[in-house]
């Protein structure tokens, strides 16, 4: 059922929806590098690579959660958006 709504999310708010996808993945995934290296301590290479690794994994964990929440913020920035772009109306015309 989620694939069918994210579908008609991208034929209706196109690009919009796979940014803010985009953007949640990166801050999860960032958010749980943080997390992970708080409670380790991590000095080689390979421990630093152990550290995005895990962080990816349980950041991919959460993909059911970031497409809920893609489904719900979308429509809310896409009217922010508009809103935000739209000219003010004042009843000045230019010319």
């Amino acid at each position: 059922m989620n694939k069918e709504r994210l579908k008609k999310l991208m034929a209706e708010f196109g690009k919009l929806g796979l940014v803010i996808y985009l953007i949640l993945f990166a801050l999860v995934l960032l958010g749980f590098v943080v997390a992970i290296q708080t409670g380790f301590h991590v000095e080689s290479t390979a421990g630093k690579a152990g550290l995005w690794g895990a962080a990816w994994l349980a950041t991919k964990v959460t993909q059911p959660l970031r497409i809920l929440a893609t489904l719900a913020l979308t429509p809310i920035v896409a009217q922010a958006l508009k809103r935000w772009k739209k000219p003010p109306q004042d009843g000045v015309t230019g010319g």
